[in-house]
């Protein structure tokens, strides 16, 4: 599943990152890492962006880069 899918207050785990060069890296720096958490907080009204909850700080993505992130519903 990607994490644009994902419904506001629903939880998941990060499987991958399908995202190349300096984007992934600065993902990879604000905690968007393999097998963390993360909490869909907020979709704009138009799903862009997407306000995620990742290591107790607010992150919005952009829809296009949240396409790229490949995730699993935690229950």
């Amino acid at each position: 599943m990607k994490l644009s899918e994902l419904k506001v207050g629903q939880k998941a785990r990060v499987l991958s990152i399908n995202i190349k060069g300096a984007l992934k890296r600065r993902l990879m720096d604000m905690g968007v890492l393999d097998g963390e958490p993360i909490i869909v907080e907020k979709v704009a009204p138009l799903g862009d962006p997407i306000d995620i909850v990742v290591k107790n700080y607010h992150l919005s993505l952009r829809k296009s880069e949240a396409e790229e992130i490949e995730v699993e519903v935690i229950e």
